[in-house]
């Protein structure tokens, strides 16, 4: 007996990210803790907002007949309704709580959306560098990523996404801010490329859906704003998450928002709330559907993440490793002094510093730094990434 034959080649290729996290605790049993520079895993340690816990000992004391039951596939209408009152806002059009579907994480509302939209072999288009799993997202209703270049600052190409786009093209999968660069994707740009879809439908009558992955939207720096996705185009979705704004990683909470002006949106909308039973989420967790309905205007203190940044810059710099500056999430995405990010990769490993190869997000010659650790961790690691950085010239 064996495992599926794809399973095997996912496995052996697997998430490069876990991997150094699980090199970086052997290493930290060997060394020490303090010894140890772990950049590798985007784990917000930034604690949640102090309201969660008060509410979180509230909801635990409910004891209403039924409150643990099942609910509507698409989770409780009070809790869509309060966050369509604060999606409203963030997307700058008029959402109700009928556009809304609780989901297990932004990873479930990724794979809702695949299986409600996706046939064998239709194309999702993401711009390079993207979150590694994608593609297993994908591959899990039949579809096939396919990756398009960005531009030097990573920034949205047009004309290279025109030039991908092909009559299978069902999805243009966007991450903003990005993991793993912290890019912004500007909202001129994000208009010019619903633009373009519009043009695309009304040429051939194929509909390309536009969806935002936004589990960081709350997490910027140096006054960015993140645009509203659902402003640049009616056939457009929003999957979003807690896990980052609330630091609730663990909790597996998220959402789907639709587009209200969608062309079939009843239908879409039945789709998705289909797709949440039958892929086996059924619903989000009833208790943390019930918190963050609470929670819908509150968010971790991001000026920790930004001081951690300014503290980081200045040690790259220092060692000479060039990088973009992020503007939001809580990653760089720096150049490897070497073409062989992986190479680097080892070297910076050599020095106790744990980072991620860049080819592991579909980026060859960089690599990634998750800056969601002690600020105490990132000054200690200055003269480790000068070591490497030496290292790598020889």
């Amino acid at each position: 007996m064996s495992i599926a034959k794809k399973m095997r080649l996912f496995s052996e290729k697997s998430s490069m990210i876990r991997k150094m996290f699980e090199e970086g605790a052997r290493m930290k049993a060997q060394y020490g803790e303090d010894k140890v520079f772990d950049f590798s895993l985007g784990n917000p340690d930034v604690p949640p907002p102090p309201q969660f816990s008060k509410i979180l000992q509230q909801i635990a004391t409910d004891e209403t007949p039924g409150i643990h039951g099942y609910m509507p596939n698409p989770g409780f209408l009070f809790v869509r309704e309060a966050l369509a009152k604060r999606l409203s806002k963030d997307q700058a059009v008029p959402l109700s709580g009928g556009d809304i579907l609780m989901t297990c994480g932004a990873a479930g509302a990724l794979n809702v959306i695949f299986k409600a939209l996706l046939d064998p072999g239709d194309e999702v288009l993401v711009p390079a560098p993207y979150f590694v799993e994608y593609g297993m997202y994908v591959d899990n209703h039949n579809g096939v990523l396919k990756t398009v270049a960005t531009d030097a600052e990573f920034n949205l190409d047009l004309a290279a996404i025109e030039n991908a786009l092909t009559e299978k093209t069902k999805v243009i999968l966007l991450n903003s801010p990005n993991n793993p660069t912290g890019q912004i994707y500007p909202a001129a740009t994000l208009q010019q490329l619903g633009d373009l879809l519009t043009q695309v439908r009304k040429k051939s009558g194929r509909t390309i859906y536009m969806v935002s992955d936004e589990p960081y939207r709350n997490i910027v720096f140096d006054g960015h704003e993140v645009a509203p996705l659902l402003k640049a185009s009616t056939n457009a979705l929003v999957a979003s998450s807690y896990s980052k704004e609330l630091s609730l990683p663990g909790e597996r909470i998220g959402y789907i928002a639709v587009h209200p002006d969608m062309e079939n949106k009843q239908e879409m909308l039945g789709a998705l709330t289909l797709a949440n039973r039958i892929l086996g989420f059924v619903n989000a967790p009833a208790f943390m559907q019930r918190v963050v309905a609470q929670l819908q205007d509150v968010a971790v203190d991001s000026s920790i993440y930004a001081q951690r940044l300014a503290a980081f810059c200045p040690i790259l710099d220092e060692a000479g490793i060039s990088y973009v500056r992020p503007k939001g999430a809580f990653y760089l995405f720096p150049k490897s002094p070497i073409a062989d990010d992986v190479q680097f990769c080892a070297i910076l490993k050599e020095e106790k510093i744990l980072a991620v190869p860049g080819q592991g997000f579909g980026l060859p010659g960089h690599f990634r730094l998750a800056f969601c650790v002690d600020e105490k961790v990132i000054r200690a690691s200055a003269q480790a990434f000068k070591n490497a950085a030496a290292a790598a010239k020889k």
